[in-house]
């Protein structure tokens, strides 16, 4: 089962409303525990790969165009027009590839466990999916993106914002983690935060062209150092 993306539409306009919901959503203080997770960075401290703000930012550019462009963000962008369409086949199939393209444990219990705190989120705020007024039901083990997805679509949030919004939630998150493990000053994660962020556009124009067989991430070093967090003997973060 897949999708078909119509990037040739015209972008959106996002309403006051929306950019505040969409703000929610990506706030450090949404409590949903993401602060607990570095993606795999932590490794890259561990073994000596990344130890400084140059190293740092080259890692986290890689990571940008080989890991969000090319997986979760087309992917969330499908998955938006899953949740607007009622498809829950489509929103089923797309969130089994996500998990099947979480290439260590960590990586896959971390979205795992992020999606289902966002889901208990979202119930307290009773913001869940109705299936008895025709939207389409979570998956049995929705992750992070999947329900990411349904939430910018429940707040009306246009896809193009939708991608921004997370991968500059991605980008901030990587920068915190950097900051609590390695040497690396809030002022040197703002000359980073401002070198990346016009990359960030760039990962969204191209995930949006993306056709469904040019899907994948290319990260076998992030793969592999994950890997080896498994068995880290002291850490930070449990990815």
């Amino acid at each position: 089962m897949t999708t078909t993306m119509h990037i040739d539409e015209p972008p959106k306009a996002i309403s006051d409303l929306a950019l505040l919901g969409l703000m929610q959503l990506i706030s450090p203080a949404l409590p949903i525990g993401a602060f607990a997770w570095s993606q795999g960075l932590e490794s890259s401290f561990e073994l000596g790969w990344v130890n400084n703000e140059q190293e740092l930012g080259d890692w986290l550019e890689g990571v940008l165009a080989d890991g969000l462009t090319r997986c979760e963000l087309p992917v969330l962008a499908r998955l938006h027009t899953c949740w607007a369409n009622s498809d829950s086949d489509g929103i089923a199939y797309w969130n089994d590839w996500i998990h099947a393209n979480r290439e260590s444990a960590e990586l896959s219990d971390e979205d795992i466990r992020l999606g289902l705190a966002l889901v208990r989120l979202l119930d307290s705020l009773d913001l869940q999916p109705r299936p008895e007024q025709g939207d389409a039901k979570f998956p049995k083990e929705p992750g992070y993106v999947t329900v990411f997805a349904w939430a910018a679509y429940q707040r009306h949030i246009p896809i193009r914002q939708t991608l921004l919004g997370f991968a500059w939630a991605w980008l901030e998150n990587q920068l915190a983690a950097a900051c609590k493990a390695m040497p690396l000053g809030h002022t040197a994660a703002q000359r980073l935060n401002e070198q990346l962020r016009p990359l960030l556009v760039i990962a969204v124009d191209t995930a949006l062209m993306l056709t469904d067989d040019q899907l994948g991430p290319i990260l076998p070093s992030l793969a592999l150092g994950s890997a080896q967090h498994e068995t880290q003997y002291s850490r930070l973060f449990r990815s």
